[in-house]
């Protein structure tokens, strides 16, 4: 991997791998405790990949033994409680993200990215995943709807983006219960897409991202935008409206003549400009 040094973090750390970025959750001795303070540094790591042509796929993990064990209590819960926000206006945000920073949308318009979740993600730890592509999840994971448990409901849309991934009856027991469940079960029960031993998930993450890296941003980004707003809309005029705008759109690209021109000369189709960081 190579290292990124461009922004200074403090809670997470980047790196690459080919054509994918890999953000790393970085609080371990606190099992990643999510802090708003992290959260804007997920969105400027996410936005360097987005911004980059290069790079094509976002893997998100966590250093140690967790993926992240839910909010700082200190930092976040008993913080607000003394009267102090403990953020930049979390407050005037959505699930308590800094002001202005929506969490879901920012992902949804964002490059694909797969969570790789290899240790305890409770609360936000999963609800800042659901809105991902792809959740791949250890056999050591432990994955937990704690809100109930705080005096608190869920946030970041999850009430409908759990349900979306598991059912209506699922998603109400692991929010009503708090209950922990394993990444097996997970998985089991759809919250998890794939399911790897330890020592293979970060592998099977990138291998997961480098499948949609090999694919043209515009259209992935396109599709990604399908997905959201139709999987909940029951017009299916409105619904093809909507898929032949952007085909429209599509026709016209420089992507699509790109892989037509591929398929007849029998070669690779290039979508992204080669770096220093590929082979």
């Amino acid at each position: 991997m190579t290292p990124v040094a461009t922004i200074d973090y403090t809670q997470i750390s980047v790196a690459r791998e080919g054509v994918v970025s890999i953000i790393t959750l970085d609080r371990p001795e606190k099992l990643n405790a999510w802090t708003p303070r992290m959260a804007e540094e997920q969105v400027q790591a996410i936005q360097a990949a987005n911004d980059d042509p290069t790079i094509g796929a976002i893997v998100m993990t966590g250093a140690g033994r967790g993926f992240c064990a839910g909010a700082d209590m200190e930092a976040t819960f008993r913080t607000r409680i003394e009267g102090s926000d403990p953020g930049n206006d979390t407050a005037g945000g959505v699930g308590g993200m800094p002001a202005g920073l929506d969490w879901v949308s920012f992902l949804r318009a964002s490059k694909p990215i797969v969570c790789a979740v290899n240790g305890a993600a409770v609360g936000i730890g999963v609800t800042m995943c659901l809105p991902a592509d792809q959740i791949v999840a250890s056999t050591a994971a432990k994955f937990g709807m704690g809100f109930i448990k705080m005096g608190l409901v869920p946030e970041l849309a999850s009430t409908r983006l759990l349900a979306a991934r598991v059912g209506f009856g699922r998603a109400s027991d692991l929010f009503l219960s708090g209950r922990l469940i394993s990444g097996t079960e997970a998985h089991a029960i759809g919250l998890a897409d794939r399911l790897a031993e330890p020592a293979e998930l970060l592998a099977t993450a990138l291998a997961t991202a480098n499948s949609y890296a090999a694919n043209p941003d515009l259209q992935l980004r396109m599709t990604k935008q399908l997905l959201t707003e139709n999987v909940v809309d029951t017009d299916l005029r409105a619904i093809q409206r909507r898929e032949q705008a952007l085909l429209a759109e599509c026709w016209k690209s420089a992507e699509h003549k790109e892989a037509v021109a591929a398929f007849i000369e029998k070669r690779p189709a290039v979508f992204r400009p080669a770096s220093d960081h590929q082979a």
